[in-house]
């Protein structure tokens, strides 16, 4: 049984909105305020500059999860692991607030 639309996009938009974020010293919202991460273009975080310790268990963390929810939704809608990533990452843009590191497709960052 394939979930519908509204329900994939439901899920998608907790993962993005940050309500399905992990436990950890260092949260995904601090970390982009403070630019130690940034989005890529591909749905993913990334460390704008040499990342601590911290900030890789972060990126690690994060990923993993977005990772995870990505394939799932590839999967029960029938589409390509990299449409699913775009897509995420077109409407994290769309999300993120002034002043966020964003990745282009070429590595250089800018802030949005």
């Amino acid at each position: 049984m394939r979930p519908s639309p509204a329900r994939t996009a439901l899920l998608a938009g907790l993962l993005i909105a940050g309500i399905v974020a992990p436990a950890a010293a260092l949260d995904l919202e601090e970390a982009r305020a403070r630019g130690l991460v940034g989005e890529t273009a591909r749905g993913y975080i990334a460390p704008v500059q040499a990342p601590t310790p911290e900030v890789t268990q972060l990126v690690n963390q994060v990923n993993a999860g977005r990772r995870a929810e990505y394939q799932r939704i590839a999967r029960t809608t029938g589409t390509s692991l990299e449409a699913v990533e775009v897509s995420a990452a077109q409407k994290i843009f769309r999300q993120l607030p002034p002043g966020t590191f964003v990745q282009a497709t070429g590595g250089s960052w800018s802030r949005k």
